[in-house]
Formats: structure tokens, sequence, C-alpha cells
């Protein structure tokens, strides 16, 4: 039996293809997808091998989906018989938006179930998984999906309740970011930098700022009070963010994206 397969490898699965195979092997990781340029690529990437859909159903200890929400009724009906003639036990693990546990548990039939949401940074190995897992998922079980992962980036378990909230952060969030970086971006060129030079510069401070948060662990008010000084420029750049209500914006775009989860999760 092979560590891992994948089912559905475009962006996201490819990218989680891609780390299960730095993880344990690509010779390790079976890889299925309607298109086989993706498997390809993969495979010369990776060393993943490629393989038929009910061979990967079959025969991987984690069986990772990464097919759309409006194709995973579909899927089911092509594999569940497969997996309900399995005799070893397997982990079934959903990256698929807006369908619970609950839903997973009743289309495949299975009761070990991890349902993930990574975000597009997983693909550079700084990403952010969030997931939860089903009660009949053992602990040797859900370390042995973390240690498959770990390339990836960080992993949160949530109460699947949480999911929508973790969402609209991790989920949502490189959108908001990048929105923040443009006006930056821009803004230098306004100043008069080259725009490659203010894109390289705002991309570094991002990274650099993100990075010696996390190496103190500070919490992000506290730096931005050491970076201003009495009566300098950066103060006056933070009222000028603060009098353009630029935290209450944050704030109401990860509002107004996990409202809008929690409204998907109910289609």
């Amino acid at each position: 039996m092979k560590t891992a397969g994948f089912i559905g490898c475009g962006h996201m699965g490819g990218a989680l293809a891609a780390a299960a195979a730095r993880a344990a092997g690509g010779e390790e990781i079976l890889t299925a997808d309607r298109h086989p340029e993706k498997l390809e690529t993969l495979q010369n990437a990776c060393g993943t091998i490629p393989a038929s859909l009910s061979e990967t159903a079959s025969d991987c200890r984690y069986l990772f989906l990464g097919v759309k929400p409006q194709g995973m009724k579909a899927l089911s009906m092509e594999i569940r018989e497969t997996l309900s003639s399995r005799k070893e036990p397997f982990v079934l693990v959903s990256m698929a938006a807006g369908i619970t546990l609950e839903t997973l548990r009743s289309l495949f039939g299975v009761e070990k179930i991890i349902r993930i949401l990574p975000n597009l940074p997983v693909s550079a190995g700084e990403g952010v998984i969030l997931y939860a897992a089903s009660a009949a998922v053992t602990a040797g079980e859900e370390e042995g999906f973390l240690a498959l992962m770990r390339s990836a980036g960080l992993s949160v378990k949530l109460e699947e309740s949480k999911i929508d909230a973790g969402c609209a952060v991790t989920g949502c969030g490189p959108a908001f970011v990048c929105l923040w970086m443009e006006g930056m971006i821009d803004a230098g060129v306004r100043a008069g930098l080259p725009y490659q030079a203010a894109k390289e510069m705002t991309v570094r401070t991002f990274l650099g700022t993100a990075a010696l948060l996390q190496k103190t662990g500070d919490d992000p008010a506290g730096l931005r009070t050491a970076v201003c000084s009495p009566a300098g420029s950066t103060i006056e750049g933070i009222a000028a963010l603060e009098k353009s209500g630029a935290r209450f914006g944050a704030m109401e775009a990860v509002t107004a994206a996990y409202l809008r989860n929690k409204e998907l999760g109910k289609n």
C-alpha cells in the first residue's frame, strides 16, 4: 500500500502532492487526474506515480480529494464501491470548501475523514492548512497526516464550526495582503521609485516583518509602536491610515469573507 494518493492534481492538489512527495518520497505517492499533463509534470518534478482513479482509491493510506465541491458527488459515485471493499484502514482527506465531515461520510461511506482548507501559499511551502478530523481518526493517523503536510507550511487544527472563520483569515487573507501591497507599491511609484524597486522593497518588507513577528512572538501592535519614533514619519503615516479607516477596513474584509463562507456552506 502506498502512503498517499491524490485524486485531482490542480494547483492546490498538485502543491500538496508535491509536499507529500518531499515527506514520503515520490514513489510513495499516487496521482490521478483527467489531465495527464498535470500528472507528468508532477512525476518529472517530484517522482510521483501516475495511476488510474480506481488504483489510487484502493491503494493508499491517505486518499486526498482535490476535486471542486460541485464535483464531489459525482466522484463519490465513481469510487464509493472501491472504498467500501477496502480491508485495511485508510483516511479520506478532502480539500473541498463547504463540504462538511458529515456530508463526506454520507457521500463516501467512510468514517476516517480529515477535512482541510489549505491556502495558496502552500505552493511556496509557506501556507496554512486548516483541518478538522472526524472522531474515528486516531492520533497516529493524524500525526501521519501532519508529517505528510509539514513542508507545505503550518497545519492548524480547529473545531469544524471554526473552519469558516479560519478560512476568512488564511484562505482569503492572501488577496487582502496583495491589495495592501499594491497600494504600497503604487505609493512608492508615486513618490518617484521605479516600479520594480518599489515591488521588491514592498515584498521584502512584508516578508521581513512577518519573519520578525514569528521569531520574537511579539504582538503586531508592539512592533508597530517600536517603529514609531516621536514626531517621526512613521507615526504620521499611521495617523493617515487610522484616518482612512485601514484597520477597520481589514476587520470588515475578514468579517465579510467569514459571513460569505457561512452562506456558501448552507448551499
